[in-house]
């Protein structure tokens, strides 16, 4: 690695701290769900955001866009939101007296998609187009969203009342999916202390990077070297997931891709070029626990694909030191 390159990735590294340093500031205990917020967006990824109200989903998304410049829209979605409302629609021009071509919040760098279980599998599947080929099609025409781009999806994971599960194949657009649990003690009186010192609700955040940093730091992101033998440690889990009585659907090669992306990601965040096996076992559970169905059987008694993951990573041996670098 020349100096040049070096002096460059220690910038970016740079950057990528005082980005979670400024998010740090208005999300109090969710370190977790931060550091897989910002994995997504360093993989061009989707995240599927699970929690009880109230526990800073959506504070996290729009604190994080503000700190790198880029531009968010939140849309609430609901049992009447139809597919139009996500990507646009025609809409008569009478100054023109011709149909023209009306962007929805889909065209955007950040889309909050939240409570995306509240509206129908229609409208719901009018998000794969732009998730998984970043570009909108109407009337005949195909159009291109920002770069970067990301949905940010939310869900209760408790409330079923009135709600449409995701498909398995809308899942399986999220790269990863990350929990908010209630923050502990200590967090909590943190948040308070700052809400009084404050004196007003609006945390006071500073765009510290831009969307050119962002670019530059997903380049960055692929040169980070897996070496042969934990690449085969990779489809080995994803494999292991098929192979389990408790599934009925085990983790796609979407699943292993997904892997890939997001261990190389969890290295560059800790500062190596390289890929270890706890970077993998780290976000293992992100990654493939959304891609499982579970057997009937087992989930009526709580066993969950995340649970599924756990087992996986505990029977699959992980190759040796020696092989990593």
């Amino acid at each position: 690695m020349t100096d040049a390159t070096t002096t460059t990735d220690q910038e970016l590294r740079a950057a990528l701290n005082r980005v979670r340093t400024e998010v740090g500031k208005a999300v109090v205990g969710q370190d977790g769900a931060v550091t897989g917020l910002i994995i997504a967006l360093l993989t061009r990824g989707h995240v599927l955001l699970e929690g009880v109200p109230g526990v800073a989903k959506t504070l996290l998304v729009r604190t994080l866009s503000r700190t790198l410049r880029l531009d968010t829209r939140r849309l609430q979605f609901t049992p009447d939101l139809m597919p139009g409302d996500v990507t646009g629609s025609l809409a008569y021009d009478p100054r023109t007296g011709e149909f023209a071509f009306r962007e929805g919040p889909v065209f955007t760098n950040i889309l909050l998609a939240d409570e995306i279980n509240r509206t129908p599998p229609k409208t719901q599947s009018a998000l794969l187009e732009a998730m998984e080929e970043r570009q909108v099609s109407a009337d005949g025409v195909t159009r291109p969203l920002p770069d970067p781009f990301m949905v940010a999806a939310t869900q209760n994971p408790i409330e079923y009342e009135g709600t449409y599960a995701l498909p398995e194949a809308q899942l399986d657009r999220f790269l990863l999916r990350t929990s908010f649990g209630y923050p502990a003690a200590d967090d909590e009186v943190e948040m308070l202390q700052r809400r009084m010192q404050r004196g007003q609700d609006e945390v006071g955040i500073d765009a510290v990077a831009s969307a050119e940093d962002l670019l530059a730091l997903q380049r960055a992101v692929e040169g980070v070297h897996v070496a042969p033998p934990l690449a085969r440690y990779l489809v080995d889990l994803v494999r292991a997931t098929r192979s389990s009585t408790r599934v009925l659907v085990g983790a796609s090669p979407r699943g292993a891709l997904a892997l890939l992306k997001l261990a190389r990601a969890r290295a560059a965040l800790d500062g190596r070029d390289f890929v270890l096996p706890d970077d993998v076992k780290r976000i293992a559970v992100a990654a493939l626990g959304h891609r499982l169905v579970v057997r009937t059987e087992h989930w009526v008694r709580g066993v969950s694909g995340d649970d599924v993951v756990r087992e996986v990573l505990e029977s699959v041996p992980a190759p040796p030191p020696t092989d990593h670098a």
